[in-house]
């Protein structure tokens, strides 16, 4: 099986391993049909010594055929019958290459650079897939269409996403497309040197340039494997690029309770929109002592700027007691509220 793997990958890179000359001879046949070597070099840029030993390459490749007349013509070969062969051959292989690939292991590593174009977008779209109830996106309109269905399977799963389009002057008219399909809130932001930016749970996050999406020169994206590091583009996402951006449209009222969040920010401008009485479940840290901690109870207060800046909450347990809770490397208050559950009745229980 390995060898006959061996020829089949020695046969495809035979086939497609085209020069300059070659591609320019080939394209130049298919678009004529049929031409003399002469007509090949006054139609290309090649010269006329290296017509004869460019086409006899092609001919040696079946992509097209020699009539040894006077003068010598070349005739394309119809691309089906040329091709038909290398297809089913790439089929085979890609299917045989699939059974020996072994997923690397990706979380091993807390950060990883990454320059090539397809692999961002590939982190990207894991970044979607993963999120189980929270994803922050800031994305240009051509990946939004790119991950149109991926981000209403999003949705369609309970996952509250808050997107970001930019540069809004090419951002989708909301008259015209469903933004509301894909996401809870939608905003749009001036300016091509926003950075493409996907965070999943507050956990699993994606930064990247839009220059390394857009020409894939040497560019760079950047993944972050862990919750600390993760939140470094969760918050930047909040406090630098979402407070100054335009709203396009929001929905939240149909996502039922409870609701799990990541990041404090988002539960507090929930209680503050919608209203009425919450009860929480935080899990956390104390901010003295460092040690892990849960509460549980009713939510009595919330602090909240419009600059985000500042945004926690007060939860009263059963007992009496009030703590307060901030997000990941909260200072001033009591807990740093590392994974919050907001319930409507009654205090919310984990599942």
């Amino acid at each position: 099986m390995a060898d006959d793997l061996r020829v089949t990958m020695e046969r495809v890179g035979e086939r497609f391993n085209l020069g300059e000359y070659e591609i320019e001879a080939y394209l130049a046949v298919l678009e004529h049909g049929e031409l003399t070597a002469s007509e090949i070099a006054d139609s290309t840029d090649i010269p006329q010594p290296r017509v004869y030993d460019t086409v006899r390459s092609l001919s040696d490749r079946g992509l097209v055929e020699l009539r040894e007349s006077r003068p010598m013509k070349i005739v394309a070969v119809d691309p089906d019958d040329a091709f038909g062969n290398i297809q089913d051959s790439l089929t085979n292989l890609v299917d045989e290459l699939g059974a020996r690939y072994t997923a690397p292991a990706r979380d091993t590593e807390a950060v990883s650079l990454v320059k090539s174009r397809s692999t961002i977008l590939r982190y990207v779209e894991e970044v979607v897939e993963n999120a189980e109830f929270e994803l922050v996106l800031s994305l240009t309109p051509d990946l939004l269409r790119r991950f149109y269905e991926d981000l209403e399977a999003a949705v369609d799963r309970g996952v509250s996403v808050d997107l970001l389009v930019t540069p809004a002057s090419r951002a989708p008219d909301p008259e015209e497309f469903d933004y509301l399909t894909v996401a809870t809130h939608v905003r749009a932001r001036r300016g091509i040197t926003t950075p493409v930016v996907a965070v999943a749970d507050g956990e699993y996050s994606v930064y990247a340039t839009q220059d390394a999406l857009r020409d894939d020169r040497d560019r760079y994206g950047v993944i972050f494997n862990r919750s600390a590091l993760g939140f470094l583009v969760s918050g930047f996402f909040g406090t630098v690029l979402w407070t100054t951006a335009e709203p396009l449209v929001s929905n939240q009222t149909d996502q039922p309770f409870p609701r799990r969040y990541s990041s404090i920010r988002r539960a507090v401008k929930d209680i503050r929109e919608l209203g009425g009485e919450f009860y929480a479940t935080v899990e956390g840290r104390h901010v003295e002592t460092g040690n892990d901690i849960t509460v549980q109870g009713m939510v009595v207060s919330i602090d909240f700027e419009e600059s985000e800046e500042v945004a926690s909450m007060v939860v009263e347990t059963e007992e009496g007691d009030e703590y307060s809770v901030g997000g990941l490397v909260a200072a001033l208050e009591d807990i740093e509220g590392q994974d919050i559950l907001l319930g409507r009745d009654e205090v919310p229980e984990r599942q």
